[in-house]
């Protein structure tokens, strides 16, 4: 096993045991950490493995294993900068409902005020 695959290795199995953490603490919600635990147990495997890779390669017709490794980061990135975006459209419509809340309690109040 090569240095860099066993840092990655390392590096794999703490971000997992981070993410265990953080689920304990209910900092991160079990939808999230099965979605996380997942793809570490998938770099675990592409790292003891790195065969399986240029199999896949060959299947797809990619070049190369570490293509077929770069190709997939891109679409899960692609996925989760999607789901930021959801989640921040989100927030900013609560935001706005809270603003204009506030805002009309603010009025209210004031004319209350003025009675």
């Amino acid at each position: 096993m090569e240095l860099i695959q066993i840092f990655a290795l390392v590096f794999a199995i703490f971000a997992m045991f981070k993410i265990i953490m953080q689920l304990k603490n209910n900092e991160i919600n079990l939808e999230s950490a099965i979605f996380w635990i997942f793809i570490w147990v998938l770099v675990i495997l592409i790292v003891v493995f790195p065969q399986t890779m240029s199999h896949l390669a060959t299947l797809t017709g990619v070049g190369r294993g570490v293509d077929v490794v770069i190709y997939v980061a891109i679409i899960i990135l692609f996925y989760l900068l999607y789901r930021l975006y959801i989640k921040i459209e989100n927030i900013e419509r609560e935001i706005t409902l809270i603003v204009r809340e506030i805002a009309i309690l603010e009025k209210e109040k004031k004319e209350k005020e003025k009675q």
